[in-house]
């Protein structure tokens, strides 16, 4: 019966011996991120596809799925946590397999809400442990030192929100690198479990694109700063094989998101980032963006995102830049800009980066 089990790709490659029920389970704190469990699907909302490894896999009520209890930040779908006590319906945060309790929801999902879960049990190993993800893999990653960034040429993408362009200016990037002959590799450091970023990057053009799924993390959400630098370590490592001469690293969501501004505001390691580009959705969101990361010490090494389609909103920007930061020049780079690989190779490293 487990061949039928649909699983989400946090989950794919997890073997069970057996399930705990939920009546089996600790009335409080039941729970832990990165915890495997298998569902029964009550309702389809939201999410009618878990996404496995290979693919997308269509849920109706009553399928078996198996994935992650984890949290999710996003503002244009859902917040949501790993529950504290047993409830009578758990939800689909992510389509990669993320469980979890919604808390709260973008308007456009109120209506058909999140697809709805009934728990069967928890998936245990031979010895009656809840199989966890993240302590699974937690003796792989390695302790943050720095090294592994001194070896190659990190560039954060960054954006003002979730949706802004951060993810498609990283792809188009390493295509303009590809072009030009230079080796590339992407990396997803925070976010919730998906797929399609990385994906994306690796089609257009980066050596090898990798997330934080690798060891195990469902997401990123309220995981500790030094988890995050461990993650940061390890991934860059991992890709160091492929002998990338720029790594792009994208952080989920905007610069006010838990995550993002932690590591922004890590002096250490932002003393290990090459450079900076800074995705907008509008003009406002790009100069404000701007004037934050001014504030928190750095400044961008260009600007993108979903506003350089307006050659309006370009003007905008470079009005503002001029009149009020007294910036004589700062490289608003179009998808094209990126294709045709303009991006501002610079030689120094943090020091370029501070306001």
């Amino acid at each position: 019966m487990e061949n039928r089990i649909k699983k989400g790709m946090t989950c794919a490659t997890v073997a069970f011996d057996h399930l705990i029920s939920q009546e089996a389970l600790p009335q409080n704190d039941p729970f832990k991120a990165g915890d495997v469990a298998l569902f029964e699907v009550l309702e389809i909302g939201k999410h009618t596809q878990i996404q496995s490894l290979g693919r997308n896999l269509t849920i109706t009520p009553g399928d078996r799925v198996m994935g992650v209890f984890g949290a999710r930040y996003a503002t244009n779908q859902f917040e949501g946590y790993v529950p504290d006590t047993l409830q009578e319906e758990y939800h689909i945060l992510g389509g990669g397999g993320v469980m979890g309790i919604v808390e709260s929801s973008h308007a456009k999902f109120e209506e058909e809400g999140p697809t709805r879960l009934k728990l069967i049990g928890m998936a245990a190993d031979a010895n009656g442990k809840v199989i966890n993800t993240i302590d699974e893999n937690a003796h792989k990653l390695r302790r943050f030192d720095g090294t592994a960034a001194s070896k190659t040429k990190v560039i954060l993408s960054l954006g003002s929100s979730m949706d802004s362009g951060k993810t498609t200016t990283a792809a188009y990037l390493c295509l303009g690198f590809a072009r030009q002959g230079i080796k590339s590799a992407y990396i997803k450091l925070t976010g919730t479990a998906y797929p399609k970023d990385k994906n994306l990057a690796y089609d257009m053009g980066a050596n090898v694109a990798v997330d934080f799924t690798k060891y195990g993390y469902p997401s990123t959400y309220l995981r500790s700063e030094i988890e995050l630098l461990n993650l940061y370590e390890s991934l860059l490592e991992d890709v160091l094989p492929y002998q990338p001469e720029y790594v792009v690293i994208e952080i989920a969501d905007g610069l006010f998101q838990r995550e993002t501004r932690m590591l922004l505001n890590n002096s250490i390691f932002m003393s290990t980032i090459h450079q900076v580009v800074f995705s907008a959705g509008d003009s406002l969101s790009a100069l404000h963006g701007v004037q934050t990361l001014q504030r928190w010490g750095m400044m961008p090494t260009a600007l993108s995102g979903l506003f350089t389609a307006s050659p309006l909103l370009i003007k905008e920007v470079n009005e503002f830049l001029l009149e009020e930061m007294s910036l004589l020049y700062m490289p608003i780079l179009t998808l094209e800009d990126l294709v045709l690989g303009k991006w501002p190779i610079v030689q120094s490293n943090h020091s370029q980066l501070q306001a």
